[in-house]
């Protein structure tokens, strides 16, 4: 992997990205190459002579290692296979799905266009729900093993130590930072026992959803492919929290059964998920931070003690709303 000083993407220059291609792929390029948006990885639009957009991307060092890349590849290739409307890395010239270029590894997608969209019909949650379990029929048959797992022990534990090792907040808010964290692994972590660990897409939410006209739902972006419970891949999706989208729910479930068991239970996890979210973007807010390779920019006041003081105050919120759920729910919902 890229251990260099400096900007790990900083010799990614049009020339270079555009010959990287050409030796992968074994075609040739014109002179297009457009930069898309990524908040970790570099994502640029080439063109071929033959006039096709392909999608390339560079994986910035140092997050995965290549099984890792491999096996992300490897699960969106055998629901490509199955038919699941998802977009798989394109085999290269070597036989693989990644190549590499001066230690950054990178692979190339066709182009898929669509549109997002910020909410969905009752219809649509149903067709979502019947793409998810889909996908999660075919997700449940074996493990992945070089991946995250999305528990409190296995992840949300080893980013507050990161979070509280680091010199990221002032003293006393690290002490009232430590002991909320404290507060919401104890409250959460016996709700994961006994569940059920199934490979999952990890980041489904709008920007990773396209809709396609007279094709449905696209799911895109298995960059964060982990292990974890079924409703991981749900959660993200719904409006509000969970006790405002009884009928999201309702519809969504109608749909995923269509293809595998919805596993009610796991409704119960929602909210803790959201909070490990909280943490999971607090800590990669503090690895940017810290990262002095990286270009990535933050918000203007993140570190401040202000910003630590919301912080807290919102993962208290979370740890109350989710004490109230268990206090006086009896439903799933």
């Amino acid at each position: 992997m890229h251990t260099s000083h400096g900007e790990p993407f900083a010799h990614l220059s049009p020339d270079t990205i555009l010959t990287a291609v050409e030796q992968a792929a074994q075609v040739r390029c014109t002179g297009y190459c457009l930069q898309l948006n990524s908040y970790i990885n570099r994502v640029y639009e080439v063109e071929t002579e033959a006039g096709n957009r392909l999608i390339v991307k560079f994986y910035r060092p140092d997050r995965w290692s290549l099984a890792a890349l491999k096996e992300e590849h490897d699960f969106v290739s055998e629901l490509d296979r199955l038919e699941l409307p998802v977009v798989a890395a394109m085999p290269l010239a070597t036989g693989s799905s990644l190549a590499v270029v001066r230690d950054i590894h990178f692979a190339l997608y066709p182009k898929r266009s669509g549109r997002f969209f910020d909410e969905f019909s009752r219809q649509q949650w149903q067709e979502l729900g019947r793409l998810i379990g889909r996908m999660h029929a075919v997700s449940a048959t074996r493990p992945c093993r070089h991946r995250p797992i999305l528990t409190p022990d296995q992840a949300t534990r080893k980013q507050i130590d990161t979070l509280l090792a680091g010199d990221f907040m002032p003293p006393h808010q690290q002490r009232s930072f430590s002991s909320v964290c404290h507060d919401l692994l104890e409250l959460i972590t016996p709700l994961f026992r006994d569940t059920t660990l199934i490979r999952l897409h990890g980041d489904c939410h709008f920007g990773n959803i396209l809709h396609r006209a007279e094709e449905s739902f696209l799911l895109i972006d298995f960059d964060d492919m982990a292990m974890g419970p079924a409703v991981q891949d749900f959660w993200m999706l719904l409006p509000g929290y969970r006790d405002e989208c009884h009928e999201e729910i309702d519809n969504f479930i109608q749909g995923y059964e269509t293809f595998r068991p919805f596993p009610r239970q796991e409704l119960l996890l929602i909210e803790p998920l959201r909070a490990m979210r909280y943490i999971h973007f607090i800590a990669w807010c503090a690895h940017q931070a810290h990262d002095k390779k990286s270009s990535q920019s933050l918000m203007s006041d993140w570190g401040s003690e202000q910003y630590w003081s919301q912080e807290i105050i919102d993962l208290q919120s979370q740890i109350n709303r989710i004490a109230q759920a268990a206090d006086s729910s009896h439903s799933p919902y």
